[in-house]
This record gives C-alpha cells, structure tokens and sequence, in this order.
C-alpha cells in the first residue's frame, strides 16, 4: 500500500500515483512499459495475474526495475504530513524523511517497556506511565530487597524471601571459595613444576661448571709444569752461556798474547781446545 493521498500538501503528479491502490507509490517499482507500481501492490497483483494491471502487456517479477532517478527525486520532494497528525502533530515535512521523523514523533504510540505490560502510550507520555505503571520492577518497600515484578508479586513473604537470598549468597560464596582454592592450588603446582624444573637445569649447569673448573686446574697445573721446565732449561742455557763467554775470552787473551803463554801452553794441541769450543757452541744452539 503506498501514502494517503490525503495526507500530501499541493499538487501529486500521475506518474507518481500507484496503478493498482491508487495512492503515492512507497517503496516503488517499475514496468517496462513504464507504469509504477508500489511493491507490496505489484507483488500481491503477480501472484494471481502475468501482465500490467494498466496495459494488459506480460509482466513478471525478474523484469521489474527501480523508478527512474527523476520520478525518485520528485516523489522524495513531495511535503506530506506526519501520520500522527490527528494526534496533534503537525509536522509537515518530505517524504525522504517521513519515516525518521515518525520514528521520533512524539506523538507516535509506542509499547510500555515493562514485562507484561500491555499499555501503548504517546511517547512523550511514556516517562509518566512508567513511573506509575503496575507492571514496573520495584524493590519491596519493607526493606527485604525483593524485586517486585508485577503485581502478583507485592503479597510476597519478606522473610522467605530473605531466607532464600541468604541461601544464594552462601552457595554462591562457597563456589567462589572452591573455585578460588582450585586456582590456587593450580598455580601452586604450576610454580612446583618450574622450580622442580629449574632446579634440574640449575644443578646440570653447576655440573658442568665443576667439570670446566677441573679442566681448568688440571691445565693450570700442567702449564705451571711447562713453565718450571722451561724455566730450568733457561737456567742451564744461562749457564752454559756463561760458561762459553768465559772461554771465548780466555781463547781470545791466548790469541792475542801468544809471547806469555807458558811453555805447557805452547804444547797443548790447539785442535783440542778449538773442538771443545764448537761442542759448547753447538749446546747452547741445540738449548
């Protein structure tokens, strides 16, 4: 069904009347011949009928198409009033925006919020019938903190109701408790677990330390060894050296001063003592 005609201020092109009820088209649709129909309308007209309900031509429901762009704009600039105008609005405004504003209206009947509640009031109406309504949640006013639901609730029993809140309260408390001391014990054992597990890595690591440590020693002890052989080896190579410097000077002294030389001196093979020099040299290379 499209808009009451009625309901429109000024002049309503044709093109823009529904074929079928004969009012504003609303949510519209076109023909290819060119005839607009409102969709509710056309669809309920096809499922009896196969062609136009102007010309008689062959209809169906996969050849309908979306109302020209002109027609659109001049059917959204069309000024009508709000459908609660016998209510005492008197909004007039375009019918691209009828439907937000009577979404809005404050004259537009809505439902009452509470449960069971059958009442419509004027929604600028709504705060005031909600604060009085029967159907309204409430808490007991003895004090119990019974929330009264309607109105088969306002002879409730203060004290059962106290006893059963009590009831809740315990039981909910003892499963926060059992819930809580599972927690507990599962981060506990998960704590257990990693320390358990670090301790192992912790002693490996302290294993391996104690090895690396006696390697060290023993490699310690071993160059220390070295080092007093070394060290003995330099002590006799000193020694051996001094002893060749010795003798080379006492072979010089013997070369230069052959006059003063003794007589024993003068006999002693000299091949001997040039040998013995050679021998030490060769020592204190091989050192």
């Amino acid at each position: 069904m499209g808009y009451d005609m009625e309901r429109f201020v000024g002049y309503v092109n044709e093109g823009l009347i529904c074929c079928i009820c004969r009012d504003v088209l609303q949510d519209p649709v076109q023909a290819p011949c060119e005839h607009a129909f409102c969709t509710s309308c056309i669809h309920g007209w096809l499922i009896q009928h196969n062609s136009c309900p102007e010309d008689r031509q062959f209809l169906d429901l996969s050849i309908l198409r979306p109302l020209y762009r002109y027609m659109r704009n001049d059917l959204n600039r069309l000024q009508l009033h709000c459908t609660n105008r016998d209510r005492g609005c008197e909004i007039v405004c375009a019918l691209e925006s009828i439907d937000s504003h009577e979404y809005e209206c404050e004259y537009t009947h809505v439902p009452c919020p509470n449960n069971g509640c059958p009442v419509q009031v004027e929604r600028r109406n709504l705060y005031s019938h909600v604060l009085v309504c029967e159907f309204r949640t409430r808490e007991c006013p003895n004090g119990c903190g019974y929330v009264i639901l309607g109105p088969e609730d306002a002879q409730h029993n203060c004290v059962a109701e106290m006893r059963t809140e009590l009831e809740l309260l315990r039981s909910d408390m003892i499963c926060q408790m059992e819930d809580t001391k599972q927690e507990m014990q599962s981060r506990l054992d998960s704590q257990r677990r990693h320390m358990v597990k670090r301790e192992s890595l912790l002693q490996k690591d302290i294993e391996e330390l104690k090895s690396q440590m006696s390697k060290m020693m023993s490699n310690m002890q071993a160059l220390m060894a070295t080092e007093r052989q070394h060290r003995q080896e330099l002590e006799q190579a000193e020694l051996e050296k001094r002893e060749l410097l010795e003798l080379m000077k006492n072979f010089q002294k013997d070369s230069f001063f052959p006059r003063n030389r003794s007589k024993k001196a003068i006999h002693s093979p000299p091949l001997f003592r040039l040998d013995s020099m050679k021998l030490k040299t060769w020592e204190a290379t091989a050192i």
